[in-house]
């Protein structure tokens, strides 16, 4: 099994291709199976990597270390490891807050562009920013339904990321995957994730940046992920008419295009 120690974390990672290497980073509570299409295709003209954080997927659940700064130093300890530089990195929901708050700690050396997938400025409803998808009593909401329903939890979560209900497949995936993470781990990062704000951070990207977002979107607006193409100086927006929250599996031909085309003219 593929895998590094980063900060006293075993992180499980998967690897195919050559060239220009693009690192993929999942959503919050899932893990690299939501880029089976990407790890097929994207690899034929590019080095592409998936990592898992800890406590997801097929990485060490460790009991602490679950908030975006420890993933986004996890992520630096990865890149140094396996010495890996000038790379693409594409953040799917929750994973372009890790890769925004790698910037934030460590600058954009080393970073050659960034793919930015149906993510807002910040998760939540703050007075002053109306392009959060939640607040406290729906954080509070789910984080009950973390500890006593996982079903629930799930059945939510696909009725509110797909555009069209997913095959019996893509139900399994995003079961398995979801499934892989604790409660705890769950808890902890959901709640940390929901709050964390990168208004100050997003005009000072630096590299090239592809921003995406599904037109049917239920988990958020596209009007918020507009909103982070708006803040990001050197930005494309890409609009999958097809798709709601999750382009990599509802088009991924589409998707896995618009990021090859990007990446080749960086």
């Amino acid at each position: 099994m593929p895998d590094e120690q980063c900060n006293g974390a075993t992180l499980y990672f998967e690897e195919q291709g050559e060239g220009t290497t693009i690192v993929l980073l999942p959503g919050v509570t899932t893990g690299i199976r939501f880029f089976v299409p990407q790890m097929a295709n994207l690899s034929d003209d590019f080095q592409t990597i998936a990592l898992d954080y800890r406590g997801h997927g097929r990485s060490e659940k460790t009991e602490t270390g679950h908030t975006v700064p420890q993933y986004a130093r996890d992520l630096r300890a990865f890149l140094d490891q396996r010495e890996l530089d000038d790379v693409v990195l594409v953040g799917w929901s929750m994973g372009a807050l890790v890769a925004w708050e790698y910037i934030d700690q460590f600058g954009t050396d080393g970073i050659r562009g960034l793919v930015v997938v149906d993510m807002s400025a910040s998760p939540f409803q703050w007075d002053d920013f109306e392009h959060g998808n939640t607040d406290l009593d729906r954080l509070t909401e789910t984080l009950e339904l973390v500890q006593t329903n996982h079903l629930a939890l799930v059945d939510g979560l696909i009725q509110q990321t797909f555009k069209k209900p997913p095959s019996e497949d893509v139900r399994r995936l995003v079961f398995d995957e979801v499934s892989r993470s604790p409660p705890p781990v769950k808890s902890a990062i959901l709640f940390d994730y929901a709050m964390r704000d990168y208004r100050n951070v997003l005009p000072d990207i630096d590299v090239p940046t592809l921003v995406c977002a599904g037109a049917d979107e239920k988990w958020r607006t596209v009007a918020a992920v507009e909103d982070v193409a708006g803040r990001i100086p050197n930005t494309e927006f890409e609009l999958f008419e097809e798709s709601g929250h999750v382009p990599t599996l509802e088009q991924p031909d589409e998707f896995n295009r618009a990021v090859g085309e990007f990446v080749d003219g960086l």
